[in-house]
């Protein structure tokens, strides 16, 4: 059985998340997992977990890209791990490439490496950038939208709402609904 697995970072990405499920359909998936939450948020891709946990002997993950799959080098191992520890394969559309052969996995391993570099480059010289904006007083950063969403963030945790729904409402980050809470905290706390 192939079963494939869509996803995108935000919730108005849907054009491609669209054209995930089509390529997904055309390549033959009998099922299709589809989710939009960042690859940073490991623990909130609940339709990942259950296309892997879905699998069986013989079957095959499919996915039009790889970092649809997964954001570092060491993740997509862990992923690989899981996914052959169940007797299955993965398909990476945009690459032709199936793990199910051993040349498959040579790929996987060769290409996953070098997108890693690539990333990491990427950042290198972002940082670069912004120490040489900082020198020359360019450099201001990005507005903080999650501090100025702070009444918000409380109003909402006092009704009892989860971080996870927080954050998705507001659109803002689950990590900085917690650093606001915890903030608010220690100053109740300090008082």
């Amino acid at each position: 059985m192939l079963i494939g697995y869509a996803r995108t970072s935000t919730l108005d990405q849907t054009a491609g998340l669209d054209a995930q499920q089509r390529d997904l359909a055309a390549a033959g998936c009998e099922r299709t997992y589809v989710e939009q939450v960042s690859s940073v948020d490991v623990g909130e891709r609940q339709e990942l977990a259950r296309a892997l946990d879905n699998l069986r002997q013989g079957d095959a993950l499919v996915v039009t890209k790889l970092d649809r799959l997964a954001r570092s080098m060491a993740h997509l191992m862990d992923l690989l791990k899981a996914i052959e520890g169940k007797g299955a394969s993965l398909r990476i559309l945009s690459m032709s490439l199936d793990t199910g052969t051993p040349t498959g996995r040579l790929m996987l391993n060769v290409l996953g490496s070098v997108a890693q570099f690539e990333r990491e480059i990427m950042l290198e010289r972002q940082r670069e950038g912004i120490a040489k904006a900082k020198a020359a007083g360019k450099y201001k950063g990005r507005a903080p939208t999650a501090k100025a969403k702070e009444a918000q963030v409380a109003e909402l945790a006092a009704k009892e709402v989860s971080l996870s729904e927080i954050a998705r409402r507001l659109g803002i980050g689950k990590a900085s609904v917690h650093r606001i809470l915890k903030a608010r905290k220690e100053a109740q706390e300090a008082a």
